[in-house]
């Protein structure tokens, strides 16, 4: 028997992720009044963070203070910080009824800037999958647009934000954030053409010039398939195409993620139900 899951469809998880100085967290304060007509809940899973620009709902800071994690267990910054979700991963059941009882449609999910902590932790995918697999969850990726003017950095980025989408297997928009202060005219050329992103790269012979050439021909068409934003969260340009970014997203949930959580989770069901009969089977050849 398949599988069946009780999403929310009226809902929406957000995930915020970005490098730190992205301006990541000062995009989720702009979104936040961008969307003051949608009823929307902040939630802050950043433990150390010292002050925010906005006032979170659901704040990790309220639960668990990550100060005397790194006193008490002698950790640094970064351990204390995943410690810090991990044990606030605890604490997601709680999390999730509240979100399924509030009339907030739109939960925003702000990450610590230590961005591996979150993207690479157990807990991170443990927090995006208990999300995904209870409404609709897509990613923000947050990327400051004056780091991308080099075309070897932009295609760091890139490929980080790949990583991100085959870790996560979630919806992603793309944000190219900072727009009021770099151009993103060029990115945006590398990003759906491919001949102008090689020209670029013409006169540069390094090793991480070809690797770039190499990768963005393995994956033009994959990126040409992304949604990007370009916001400047300082000045709210940009922003006027949110309502309709966030509803693609969500329909590209309903229609493709979804179905492949499902299918998923009924895989896993069958290889238990298999190994369940293989351990009877032997079982009765041992008697």
């Amino acid at each position: 028997m398949d599988i069946e899951f009780q999403i929310k469809e009226n809902k929406v998880a957000i995930l915020i992720i970005g490098m730190a100085g992205t301006g990541k967290t000062t995009f989720v304060q702009q979104l936040s009044k961008q969307l003051k007509n949608e009823k929307h809940t902040l939630i802050n899973l950043d433990p150390a963070v010292y002050s925010l620009p906005y006032e979170p709902e659901e704040d990790i800071r309220k639960s668990i203070n990550y100060k005397e994690l790194m006193t008490k267990n002698k950790l640094g910054p970064n351990g204390a910080i995943m410690t810090a979700l991990n044990l606030y991963s605890l604490q997601l059941n709680q999390l999730i009824e509240k979100i399924e009882k509030s009339d907030s449609n739109i939960q925003i999910i702000d990450t610590p800037g230590q961005i591996e902590v979150f993207t690479w932790s157990a807990s991170g995918n443990l927090i995006s999958q208990t999300l995904s697999m209870s409404m609709p969850t897509i990613i923000f990726y947050v990327i400051d647009i004056a780091r991308c003017q080099n075309p070897n950095s932009f295609m760091s980025n890139l490929l980080f934000s790949c990583s991100i989408f085959y870790k996560f297997k979630l919806p992603m928009v793309i944000v190219f954030n900072k727009c009021d202060v770099a151009d993103s005219k060029q990115p945006l050329e590398w990003l759906r053409n491919y001949d102008s992103f090689t020209e670029a790269l013409k006169n540069k012979d390094t090793y991480l010039s070809t690797l770039s050439k190499q990768m963005v021909l393995t994956l033009e068409e994959f990126y040409n398939n992304f949604t990007v934003l370009e916001v400047s969260s300082l000045t709210g340009q940009g922003f006027e195409k949110i309502n309709e970014v966030i509803a693609t997203a969500k329909q590209e949930y309903m229609n493709i993620t979804l179905v492949d959580i499902q299918k998923r989770m009924n895989d896993q069901k069958q290889k238990n139900y298999d190994k369940q009969i293989n351990q009877i089977t032997q079982k009765i050849q041992n008697l």
